[in-house]
């Protein structure tokens, strides 16, 4: 993960998505522009199905974490080696299966959510 801060979303409307492994939220369009910071091997940027295939728009909460490693919320979280941005609390969507697999090719690590 690179030290460069992710992209803070434009907006704060219906458009927002997390990203499934990272849970970054970003614009779907931010997503579909630049892909996931934390995550670049998803190529959502050069896919635009990508997008929708590892970003959800059911989510819960939002934290904006400015530096991660040192904050004691985003290592409760799991995100403090993720780079600077905004992230949810919660996704309710497992990655599918294929981009789970491919998670495990690239030596990356995938949480699934939490069933409640």
């Amino acid at each position: 993960m690179g030290s460069a801060a992710a992209q803070i979303p434009t907006s704060f409307g219906h458009e927002l998505r997390a990203c499934l492994r990272c849970r970054l939220v970003k614009t779907y369009d931010q997503f579909r522009e630049s892909g996931c910071e934390n995550c670049p091997f998803f190529k959502m940027d050069e896919d635009n199905e990508r997008v929708v295939d590892c970003t959800t728009p059911n989510f819960t909460g939002i934290i904006s974490v400015m530096e991660p490693s040192r904050s004691w919320a985003a290592r409760w979280l799991r995100i403090g080696k993720f780079v600077p941005g905004c992230y949810t609390l919660a996704v309710s969507e497992a990655l599918p299966e294929d981009l789970q697999n491919l998670c495990e090719d690239e030596h990356v690590q995938y949480a699934p959510p939490k069933r409640v």
